[in-house]
């Protein structure tokens, strides 16, 4: 791996890190820091593949009440970074899954002790506010956010420096019992996440589009992209007619003449 590389995979960490915080730019989710990650070092698939796996089996993790969920940052960067240093492509995805649910609960005890660490800084932060020094206040906060950063940017930068062969030798030296158990308990995890998105998302009205989602899903000549525009020229189907019935009960008066150019307006 390059040097750019090597830079360019402790930034995505870095980043990871502090989104687990503020959750506003999602780049600590499995499919997004994996994807980054596969972009930088030259192995695009197999981070959208260990993505798009790990962001399944991430969606049972939720935070309920006191309890925080395994850490998803750390999961989806340090089992990225491995699949890249073994050099097994696709085909190692399975092994950094089982490595990656370990991962996770190790990133939960590293972000409990930069909690405990940010504690004494909320107190500092506190006391400036007393004093009206917002330059302050904000200088805490960031360094307590930069704080979550360097907490998967250390480890990032640790598995940089293990040479490819001793990361490669210790993928293939896992037993098979190992590998194949945490691809079971992972794949049933992911039927939970899909389960939970389902419920959130499925009414009366959407069935008919999840049946036709896996009817053509089966259609093994459309590519990625394919299923893609499919889905959304759906979307925009459906938004037209639920658009044109809502005008046709109020006597039509919300009928523009171009109800789909409306819809794109609003997006």
């Amino acid at each position: 791996m390059s040097g750019i590389s090597m830079v360019l995979v402790i930034i995505v960490a870095f980043l990871a890190g502090m989104e687990g915080i503020l959750d506003e730019f999602q780049f600590h989710q499995p499919l997004v820091a994996c994807t980054l990650i596969g972009l930088v070092t030259g192995n695009l698939e197999a981070g959208i593949v260990l993505g798009g796996s790990l962001q399944m089996i991430a969606l049972g993790w939720a935070n309920i009440g006191a309890a925080v969920a395994p850490d998803a940052a750390l999961a989806s960067v340090a089992s990225a970074i491995i699949l890249v240093l073994g050099g097994q492509g696709v085909k190692g995805v399975s092994s950094a899954i089982a490595i990656a649910v370990p991962l996770a609960v190790a990133g939960l005890f590293l972000t409990m002790i930069v909690r405990t660490i940010a504690v004494p800084i909320v107190h500092l932060m506190d006391a400036a506010a007393e004093k009206g020094e917002m330059r302050k206040v904000e200088m805490w906060h960031l360094i307590a956010v930069a704080m979550q950063g360097v907490r998967i940017a250390i480890p990032a930068a640790a598995l940089l420096v293990i040479p490819a062969d001793t990361v490669r030798g210790f993928l293939e030296s896992m037993p098979a019992w190992l590998t194949d158990g945490m691809a079971i308990g992972g794949g049933m995890v992911v039927a939970v996440g899909y389960a939970m998105v389902i419920n959130m998302m499925a009414t009366r009205e959407v069935w008919p589009f999840f049946a036709i989602g896996f009817a053509i899903a089966a259609l093994s000549e459309l590519t990625l992209i394919a299923l893609g525009v499919i889905a959304v020229a759906f979307a925009l189907i459906y938004l037209n007619l639920q658009d044109s019935s809502g005008g046709s009960s109020n006597g039509g008066g919300g009928n523009t003449g171009d109800p789909l150019g409306d819809i794109l307006n609003d997006y």
